[in-house]
């Protein structure tokens, strides 16, 4: 397994922060989506305790899986209660649609 998929659930208010870190690291594309949930923090004057968050999704080589973690927490810290996870999976394969070619690692 070459390829690590790595999410990142953080701060709204981090994403530009982090965006940034990823694109000076060379990461060649993310997804990021609005998500909602509780975990370390949670809301307890709503009804459904949920918080809105930033998902940050990408794939990448294996060889570089660990500083691209470390870029994410540097630029998504804050020292405070909710500031976020960071996930590391192994993934067999990746596709590009397009070309239906596997992608080399060399290439994430």
């Amino acid at each position: 397994m070459e390829f690590r998929k790595i999410t990142a659930i953080i701060r709204q208010e981090m994403l530009e922060a982090v965006e940034t870190r990823l694109q000076e690291m060379g990461v060649s594309g993310v997804t990021v989506s609005q998500v909602k949930g509780y975990g370390e923090y949670a809301n307890f004057y709503t009804r459904d305790w949920l918080v809105k968050h930033v998902r940050i999704e990408t794939f990448i080589g294996r060889a570089r899986a660990d500083e691209i973690v470390e870029g994410i927490m540097e630029a998504a810290h804050g020292s405070i209660p909710g500031d976020g996870i960071v996930a590391v999976q192994p993934v067999e394969k990746v596709y590009r649609i397009r070309t239906r070619a596997v992608v080399s690692p060399k290439y994430l």
